[in-house]
């Protein structure tokens, strides 16, 4: 049983709730009554943000070595728990968090939170897992490889941010993966599986107090609490704009053009995002109609952004026939000019403001996520805004605003470009 007087319940939102455990574990959850399920995620704040570049890849590599048993499930074990009863267990690596998550029937989540304990925090992490799995993630890496459209950005990262972990492969590269050992899989499990790394969230048909006493049976209440200091991060800092082309034997030339834009916390967050979505978000765009549709230079043609707790990224991909790279790049500046230059139009404004409210409303619809916007709190620091405070600041969004953020992150000066692909026809 969890103590009630070190663990009392903070309300948030009418049915989301946040505790921090006495051991540091932070437990977040939203109730949503009309459905039969159940999201459960943890994250975990160590990702490729906080690897050394001589271990890139580890992080990605011990969320797989968990899957690979623990002390009292087998890896098939493992693999069965969940989906024998109809439900799912999965993770991923991503920049400034690792993160595992099922998707379970309500009465199902005594057994979500057991096997996620144990995956995470009692795995077996044995030598010979170890050579069977970095085989598995040499074939993963050689997969991204043998796919331009996603080694493209893998370089336009590297080109972007130079020296800097936010440059990094999430997945690694062959020849650090192939140096791991499982020392250096303990000694990251040692040092950043601990409850005060760690924010549990949940949402679906379940209530607060019922979480928290599900995750104390668990063994989620008894987990070592950890050092509280989070692992170290260099500064973001980028490297100056600049063109990278390298040369591949593909059918197609694929480019990205991108640089950096602001935090997940920045006020100028939502303008960039509507920004974003009226200029390559989908086929009523800028991009789309200029690019696919008016001059027919390419059938995949998009923006793309993300945010973080130290930097934002902004880009856009285009592929296209490598004879039509020049017209391409073209087209792309000056779209980039006229934004930058005369901004938005009213009528644009607002029809990208009801697009980008309809986007977000959209998708909350799922119990994950739910899951992940609550997590959200812990994980950028940040108030929990409901959704009708976030509808409310896109409403709220002026002219100025998005003028200000075309001034100041849309010049074509600013662009790092990369193009993978054929040589350039003589």
């Amino acid at each position: 049983m969890i103590d009630a007087s070190v663990a009392v319940p903070a309300l948030i939102e009418r049915g989301v709730q946040r505790t921090v455990l006495p051991n540091g574990l932070t437990v977040l959850s939203e109730h949503l009554p009309g459905v039969r399920s159940v999201a459960l995620g943890a994250w975990v704040r160590a990702a490729s943000l906080h690897e050394p570049r001589e271990k890139m890849g580890v992080s990605h590599l011990l969320e797989h070595m968990v899957f690979k048993g623990s002390e009292r499930r087998t890896a098939r074990e493992l693999a069965l728990s969940l989906e024998s009863l109809g439900g799912s267990l999965d993770a991923y690596t991503g920049r400034e968090a690792t993160s595992f998550q099922a998707r379970v029937l309500d009465e199902h989540l005594p057994q979500a939170a057991d096997v996620l304990f144990d995956l995470m925090f009692r795995p077996a992490l044995r030598e010979a897992d170890l050579r069977l799995e970095r085989g598995v993630v040499l074939e993963e890496i050689a997969m991204v490889d043998d796919t331009p459209d996603d080694v493209v950005f893998e370089l336009h990262n590297e080109a972007m941010w130079g020296a800097h972990p936010f440059g990094y492969s999430i997945l690694g590269t062959r020849e650090t993966v192939g140096a791991l050992q499982v020392a250096d899989l303990r000694a990251l499990h040692e040092r950043a599986y601990g409850a005060s790394q760690v924010v549990v969230a949940a949402a679906g048909n379940v209530a607060h107090e019922v979480l928290l006493e599900v995750l104390a049976a668990a063994g989620w209440a008894d987990l070592r609490a950890g050092s509280p200091e989070p692992l170290p991060v260099p500064a973001a800092r980028a490297a100056a704009a600049s063109e990278r082309v390298v040369e591949r034997d593909t059918q197609q030339l694929h480019l990205v053009f991108g640089n950096v834009t602001v935090p997940h916390g920045d006020r100028r967050r939502y303008p960039l995002m509507l920004v974003n979505t009226l200029f390559g978000g989908g086929m009523s765009s800028r991009l789309f109609q200029k690019v696919r549709e008016e001059l027919g230079l390419a059938y995949s043609v998009h923006a793309f952004q993300s945010f973080h707790r130290s930097a934002g990224v902004q880009g856009i991909y285009v592929g296209c026939a490598p004879e039509r790279a020049r017209e391409v790049i073209d087209a792309v500046h000056q779209e980039l000019l006229l934004l930058q230059r005369e901004g938005i139009p009213a009528d644009e404004l607002a029809m990208g403001k009801q697009q980008l409210k309809g986007q977000v409303t959209l998708s909350m619809e799922s119990t994950s996520a739910r899951m992940y916007r609550a997590a959200a709190v812990e994980l950028f620091d940040e108030p929990y805004r409901p959704l009708s405070e976030v509808l409310a600041r896109v409403d709220a969004i002026t002219s100025d605003d998005v003028a200000e953020v075309c001034r100041e992150f849309f010049s074509v000066e600013q662009q790092t470009v990369v193009r993978l692909g054929p040589a350039a026809p003589v």
